[in-house]
């Protein structure tokens, strides 16, 4: 493993960091669904952008197998958030099909909520229940699909194991 420190939106920086690497696991993405429908230009340019940044550099540094991490929100997409990662799982897909017999491999996880992650509502609810207030929910009709982080990064890595290219990777409920 190296840390390196870089911007999704840089390509070449991408394919530096990518020199010498067998697997690449893309989880970089704007992620909070209010700051996209403020800012859908810079969602777009993470999200999407760097979908398409993440393939140009894997083939360029010679990477066997990319995956990409999705969301439960790319389905029926009713956001700016859902609609650049359906965007983004359409590139990785689309990447799979295009490279002929050579280049990287191209994967997509998709999954739910990662509770206790960054961003997750679940700290704020326990919380508002501590202190005896309302626990918020930004529509009670909405499905909520959990994970914990040790399942994430389980299906992360079976998807790595058994990848063949193109396959978009839901985890059984």
């Amino acid at each position: 493993l190296r840390f390196l420190i870089g911007d999704i939106r840089d390509r070449e920086r991408l394919a530096w960091a990518m020199e010498g690497c067998d697997v690449v696991v893309h989880a970089a993405a704007l992620k909070r669904v209010e700051v996209g429908q403020f800012n859908p230009t810079e969602m777009r340019k993470t999200n999407v952008g760097g979908a398409e940044n993440v393939v140009w550099a894997a083939r360029r540094a010679a990477v066997q197998k990319v995956v990409a991490l999705s969301t439960d929100k790319a389905c029926e997409p009713a956001n700016t958030y859902g609609l650049t990662k359906a965007l983004a799982e359409d590139i990785f897909l689309s990447a799979s099909r295009e490279r002929g017999g050579k280049g990287p491999i191209f994967s997509v996880c998709r999954y739910g909520n990662v509770s206790g992650s960054t961003g997750s509502v679940i700290p704020l609810w326990r919380r508002a229940l501590e202190q005896a207030r309302i626990v918020q929910l930004t529509n009670p009709e909405c499905t909520r699909f959990w994970m914990t982080l040790q399942q994430a990064v389980a299906l992360v890595m079976r998807t790595i194991e058994t990848m063949q290219g193109g396959e978009l990777v839901i985890p059984e409920l």
